[in-house]
Formats: C-alpha cells, sequence, structure tokens
C-alpha cells in the first residue's frame, strides 16, 4: 500500500481510526475474502461519521483513484449477496 486513506481533520480519532478500518476491509474484499456482515456494520459505522451521500462519494472516489478498490461496489456486492463471505 503506497497510499494514504482519504481522512476528514475534523475527525476524532476513534473515528479515524474506524474509517481507516471500513477502507482496509474493502481492500481484503478486493485481496481475498471478507464477511458481508463485517463489511455491513463498518459501512453503517462510516454513514455515522459520513452522513452526506455527497461526502460520501467524494470519499469513496478519492480512495478509488488511489487504491483502485471501490467501496462502492463492495457495499452493493455485500448488500445484495446472501453468501457469508464476499471476494470482489
Amino acid at each position: 500500500m503506497n497510499y494514504e486513506y482519504p481522512i476528514d481533520e475534523t475527525w476524532s480519532t476513534e473515528e479515524i481510526i474506524d474509517v481507516v478500518n471500513f477502507f482496509s476491509l474493502v481492500e481484503k474484499a478486493h485481496e481475498k475474502q471478507v464477511k458481508r456482515q463485517d463489511i455491513l456494520v463498518l459501512y453503517n459505522r462510516f454513514k455515522q461519521i459520513v452522513p452526506s451521500k455527497s461526502e460520501e462519494k467524494s470519499i469513496f472516489s478519492e480512495f478509488e483513484s488511489v487504491s483502485g478498490y471501490s467501496s462502492y461496489k463492495t457495499v452493493r456486492k455485500a448488500r445484495e449477496s446472501k453468501e457469508e463471505m464476499i471476494k470482489m
């Protein structure tokens, strides 16, 4: 990993950790596989930190541009899948 996660400096330390955990799990979903429920739980926490849809899109876009991983597609697959584990 040679990039930085999109972080808002106004977030608390706990919020930053939660957002980093979410993006880390998105990476893992693309590289290996993860529990579908874990993605949904961390995304729900992400939405508590970033309730604005436009801000979410901006952060997801920034993350995808530096990592190549789509958070949107990962969350969508987790929502639509009936499988316990998902892999992108």
